[in-house]
């Protein structure tokens, strides 16, 4: 098995070969029910408590698909640019696995439902990167096996395992790539990129919430080398199950390192499945990896053909909502920014609590400057992704309207959002409760006013004798002394008032 330490640098091994690419996602839809039964498919339920005897496998239940599923396997396929099967059908695609109850998986082989697309996406540097889609079919999920007792979590060392089967039968959506060429050192960002543009379509379709890091989306990194200037490719591995943005460019880039030593040295890559380790960023040896006959495809004899009315598909095509990369394009243009900022927005994951932000009544540009600011510092300190902080778009759009109204200023709107934060309420109700609001009485602000000037006796006659940026040191005094609540504007047009100096 080879280990961190047998690797060629990542330049040298792009020196001698080109990659090739084929990523299979598998996203898990968001239907109530199951593909092929009734059984309910929300998370957190008791173990082995949302299952029948068709998600079992017991003798005699008869599956029946999903419509939900397939009219959201057609809209994937549509935003994939793909064109829709006038007919299609189910498959058995035999193999044991102790959490698939069946000893068969229902999936499609040679006869998906969609085929033939394209997924344009963008690179870090703002070009355009062209994916060609070979396939998007249907197909069930299995169920989940828990190792326990072992150091690893795997089965190697363990005492013995635990079968839950409460996702088996939850419907998948895997979309395969074609072979992913001339993207030369650029691939893993190439994949990277992908895998974030497709959860995103997935997000905007509304078929499934496309979280990676519970196992809504997961993608398998397929990764070949070609000697330079060959045209054959060359041996495949396939790391499994990778389960983040960053460990699919980490996947890919590894496996290129690690192929490059083994070419190098004169060794042969074998055909096989990897497991990938986020700590330490490499892969490891899982089994040799089986042929498409070896899965001893045929027809579900259960279940009748699939054939979507042509009418229903431009029906469905019709309903498409923007997808990400028009949308981002149009918002680059409205919101006046550049691409790199927009790709820090997407970074941050900013972009959906932004829009929402601006349709609950925010200025653009504030509702940019709060979640890029405040908002993400609080997400990246408790750990937290910003669409599960305990603030919505609505209180973050209020917040700004008290900002634009004057009633709170930037210091208090920062204390109103961690009010809000730790659960105090709405921005209204930790503005009442703190006593938060901006003070702009004159009254009010009278006496904090002339105590500042007769503390600073000398900044007062510099003022006198026309340097009216000295104000600034007053201003400050006062905002010091009313705990940063103080109307900052007016506090230097009475310091100027009072000291009988003019603005200009």
């Amino acid at each position: 098995m080879t280990t961190t330490t047998d690797l060629v640098s990542y330049e040298d091994a792009l020196a001698s070969y080109d990659p090739v690419m084929g990523l299979e996602v598998h996203v898990e839809l968001g239907t109530k029910t199951k593909m092929f039964c009734g059984c309910s498919t929300e998370l957190g339920a008791e173990p082995n408590s949302q299952t029948c005897p068709t998600c079992l496998g017991l003798p005699g239940a008869l599956p029946v698909v999903n419509a939900t599923g397939v009219e959201s396997a057609i809209k994937i396929g549509l935003a994939l640019n793909c064109s829709i099967a006038e007919w299609c059908r189910f498959a058995r695609k035999n193999y044991f696995y102790p959490d698939m109850p069946k000893n068969f998986q229902t999936s499609q082989y040679d006869e998906p439902i969609a085929f033939d697309g394209y997924l344009d996406v963008q690179l870090e540097d703002g070009a355009t990167f062209r994916v060609e889609i070979e396939r998007a079919h249907m197909e069930e999920d299995t169920g989940k096996s828990t190792h326990v007792g072992g150091a690893t979590g795997r089965i190697h060392g363990a005492s013995h395992s635990l079968l839950d089967y409460n996702r088996a039968g939850i419907p998948l959506i895997e979309i395969v790539t074609k072979p992913i060429v001339g993207a030369g050192e650029r691939a893993p960002e190439v994949a990277r990129a992908y895998v974030r543009e497709l959860r995103e379509l997935i997000r905007a379709l509304g078929v499934s919430d496309a979280r990676m890091e519970m196992g809504q989306m997961r993608c398998d990194v397929n990764l070949s080398l070609m000697p330079k200037g060959a045209d054959k490719f060359g041996t495949r591995s396939e790391t499994k199950n990778v389960n983040s943005l960053r460990s699919v460019e980490r996947a890919a880039r590894f496996e290129i390192q690690r192929h490059a030593a083994v070419l190098s040295s004169g060794g042969t890559i074998v055909q096989e499945t990897r497991h990938f380790h986020e700590d330490t960023g490499s892969t490891t040896s899982g089994r040799v990896k089986e042929e498409a006959e070896d899965y001893r495809y045929f027809p579900e004899p259960d279940l009748v053909p699939v054939a979507p009315a042509r009418a229903w598909v431009e029906e469905i095509r019709a309903a498409l909502p923007e997808l990400p990369l028009a949308r981002r394009t149009r918002l680059l243009e409205e919101w006046g920014i550049s691409a790199g900022d927009m790709q820090a927005i997407l970074n941050a994951g900013a972009l959906d609590p932004i829009v929402a932000t601006i349709g609950a009544g925010a200025d653009a540009a504030a509702a940019r400057k709060w979640w890029m600011g405040e908002l993400a510092r609080s997400a990246n300190e408790s750990g937290l992704a910003l669409d599960e902080l305990a603030i919505t778009p609505e209180q973050v759009a209020r917040v700004t309207r008290l900002v634009a109204s004057g009633d709170l200023n930037d210091k208090l709107a920062r204390q109103v959002i961690e009010g809000v934060l730790a659960g105090e309420g709405t921005p209204d109700e930790v503005v009442d409760k703190r006593g938060l609001k901006v003070v702009s009485d004159d009254s009010a602000l009278g006496t904090a006013v002339d105590e500042a000037i007769a503390g600073n006796p000398g900044i007062a006659d510099k003022i006198r004798g026309g340097k009216v940026a000295a104000a600034g040191a007053l201003v400050g005094a006062v905002m010091k002394a009313t705990r940063g609540q103080a109307d900052a504007a007016r506090v230097k047009e009475l310091i100027l008032e009072k000291l009988g100096v003019g603005e200009g």
